[in-house]
């Protein structure tokens, strides 16, 4: 119950008041959509938050109290509503975008999740294993500074390419996903050869490396401040002026609007996705490309890096100077449908059924294009992906705009 309170500032409270139950929240979530349960509409999933608001701090709450209308929320009540916190909510922000009264419902859901941590409420298969394991270590994997140099050492070996690594002074520090350290190591080749193509001064650094912040998702907020400050220190240690978040929807999400919050003020170096590092090399010439002809593919927005990021135009701007034919996906853009497994939903091994139905629409969606390759620039998204793929067995392929990028660089360059 406090930290509900504690979660409930002015923006949260005239949020529950603003609610007009029209219903619209409904049809933009995808688990609603493939399941027409009521229990998935958005704004049933705040309801606890909503009755400890109500309770506590809302206007009649002395009335509430007195007569009952809103009993405490008990340990058991939110048991019962954990699965529609974390398994049915992707915090993709879709429903935020289409509420008429301007509710950020997905920043309600992160706020009930704080509830719930709190609580010892957070699924322990995998969600709360590597949020555990990432407040102990740092890293959700628990990999250590020296074993991450080794691996970087080992990855620069096997691509061929020089990785700059702890050095003193640097403009720009890339961070990585920890999904990418598990399944795609070959996405830190890449920006170490696009770095070094673009001829800018930069270092991997092992004193602040993981930017996936899984704290962040299973509503750790200890947690979430001690990845970040990290990644912040990390970067002044070396004067860092921009620091380029991988592809990780969550880890830019939180970089890029909640990490001022945990410093205490502005940052003091600027903070992009990948994809604008991409295009803006893209634009002024430092980034040169061998473009294609005519490849057929399509793009999935991840939900933070798009709708809730504000980075949509970065991600078409290269793939047309790849060359590519678009083959752009229905409700594209700030109003795509979320991979499914966004949220840290990816990570409740209980919610793979429903993320499995959920999933169901961008199936329909990358179909109907007829590409034969989906590129994302979001590694969880792109895990996501390539799990419904195999099962839907598809003929495209779920490839890194990142990793794209990398493989056409052209080579008149240094890299």
């Amino acid at each position: 119950m406090r930290r509900f309170i504690a979660d409930i500032g002015p923006a949260a409270a005239l949020a529950m008041e603003s609610c007009v139950h029209c219903g619209r929240c409904a049809e933009a979530c995808q688990f609603y959509v493939q399941t027409n349960d009521p229990r998935y509409t958005p704004i049933h999933k705040i309801a606890p938050l909503k009755q400890a608001y109500e309770r506590e701090l809302g206007p009649f709450a002395f009335v509430y109290r007195l007569f009952g209308l809103a009993p405490q929320v008990t340990a058991k009540e939110l048991e019962s509503w954990q699965a529609l916190i974390y398994d049915s909510c992707n915090m993709c922000g879709r429903c935020s975008l289409i509420c008429p009264m301007a509710i950020d419902i997905a920043d309600l859901v992160e706020r009930a999740r704080h509830g719930l941590f709190e609580a010892g409420l957070v699924p322990a298969d995998y969600l709360g294993a590597l949020a555990e394991k990432e407040q102990a270590t740092g890293s959700p994997y628990g990999l250590t500074q020296a074993q991450f140099r080794d691996m970087l050492h080992d990855i620069g070996l096997k691509h061929g390419v020089v990785m700059h690594v702890d050095e003193a002074k640097a403009d720009i520090i890339p961070t990585v996903s920890s999904i990418d350290l598990k399944m795609f190591p070959a996405s830190m080749a890449a920006i170490a050869r696009i770095l070094n193509h673009m001829g800018v001064s930069w270092t991997f650094r092992t004193d602040g490396f993981d930017a996936d912040n899984a704290a962040l998702t299973a509503g750790d907020r200890a947690g979430q401040r001690k990845i970040t400050l990290g990644i912040i220190r990390a970067a002044l240690a070396c004067g860092a002026r921009t620091v380029v978040m991988p592809e990780c929807g969550h880890a830019f999400t939180e970089m890029r609007w909640e990490a001022a919050n945990s410093f205490g003020q502005a940052l003091p170096f600027r903070v992009v996705q990948i994809t604008e590092l991409l295009a803006e090399g893209l634009s002024d010439g430092r980034i040169r490309v061998n473009p294609g002809v005519g490849e057929r593919a399509t793009y999935h927005d991840a939900c933070q890096l798009s709708r809730r990021g504000g980075a949509s135009a970065a991600p078409r701007l290269i793939l047309r100077a790849l060359g590519v034919d678009l083959r752009e996906m229905g409700d594209a853009g700030d109003a795509n449908w979320c991979c499914g497994g966004g949220g840290g939903v990816a990570l409740v091994k209980r919610a793979q059924p429903l993320r499995d139905l959920a999933f169901q629409i961008k199936r329909r969606q990358v179909e109907a294009t007829g590409a034969g390759t989906v590129y994302t620039s979001c590694s969880g998204c792109r895990q996501t992906l390539e799990h419904g793929g195999k099962t839907a067995n598809w003929t495209s392929t779920v490839a890194s705009l990142l990793e794209r990028v990398a493989d056409t660089l052209a080579h008149n360059q240094k890299d």
